[in-house]
């Protein structure tokens, strides 16, 4: 019960965070989701180098590289940071951690090196997505609906997968996933997207109930990818979650697998389907 408890409170405050930054204005957004960045970079870099931890210098580097290219992500919107474009400052942190390496002579340069490139590839770059997802017209509401449909798609497999769940999913990555969840998070998520298309049209204005469909179909497929590649990393690792910030929960990218799949998999559904 204590448990059940504790995993609750976390979840809620969890929830609460990503609604103000979602809800609250830009500044908010940049804050809050600068901070996941690095928290997510941090647990990346310990996945990966798990038997060999990074010097504190590169690994200060990656955390303010990527901070740095993801705030910069928005400089189209905020004059203040359009001093650099963010692919200049992505540029010179590559050439900057790879010089860094040379100098480092006790560690695995390949898997320093695969770690950091990962921790940027895998969190930061789809995280700085959400710069023309949520900045858009509209677009917060696009990524409110996004987060619903996430919640959504991990409550119907959990609920469908442990009542029913018997055929395995992907079992050599995650042996608890099963078809009947997949399923049951699919059909949940479109309910989700028939509700907000037809009850909520004057605030989810973007689309028709049609393409919310489409969206929830996207989404409900990329952030079981999401989930799945991160338990690949975890259990390439060893380890059951990818960190122990959030009781109940395990770490940041426990939270936000799904997200880093699902942001570039609906930019392409908006600007290149519908």
């Amino acid at each position: 019960m204590k448990k059940i408890l504790i995993r609750t409170a976390t979840g809620l405050v969890y929830i609460a965070l990503i609604l103000i930054a979602t809800l609250c204005g830009p500044y908010a957004f940049l804050s809050i989701f600068s901070i996941i960045a690095a928290l997510g970079i941090a647990e990346m870099l310990k996945l990966c180098t798990k038997d060999e931890k990074p010097s504190v210098a590169t690994t200060v580097i990656d955390i303010l590289g990527g901070m740095a290219f993801f705030i910069l992500s928005f400089s189209h919107y905020f004059p203040d940071f359009s001093v650099i474009n963010p692919l200049w400052a992505g540029i010179g942190y590559m050439l900057l951690r790879g010089t860094m390496q040379l100098y480092d002579k006790r560690r695995n340069a390949i898997r320093q090196l695969s770690a950091s490139y990962m921790a940027m590839f895998l969190v930061v770059f789809p995280l700085s997505l959400l710069s023309k997802l949520y900045l858009e017209a509209n677009g917060h509401t696009t990524l409110l609906a996004c987060l619903i449909f996430i919640w959504m798609n991990d409550t119907g497999a959990f609920c469908v997968g442990s009542l029913i769940g018997r055929h395995r999913l992907f079992e050599r990555i995650s042996p608890k996933k099963s078809w009947e969840g997949f399923w049951g998070g699919l059909f949940f998520t479109i309910v989700a997207a028939v509700i907000i298309g037809t009850y909520f049209p004057a605030y989810f204005s973007e689309f028709d109930v049609i393409r919310w469909v489409g969206l929830a179909i996207v989404v409900s497929a990329f952030s079981t990818w999401g989930d799945l590649a991160e338990s690949m990393v975890k259990r390439t690792a060893g380890v059951k979650d990818s960190g122990h910030l959030l009781p109940g929960h395990g770490g940041i990218l426990d939270r936000i697998d799904s997200l880093l799949f699902v942001v570039p998999a609906v930019l392409i559904y908006i600007n290149f389907v519908i």
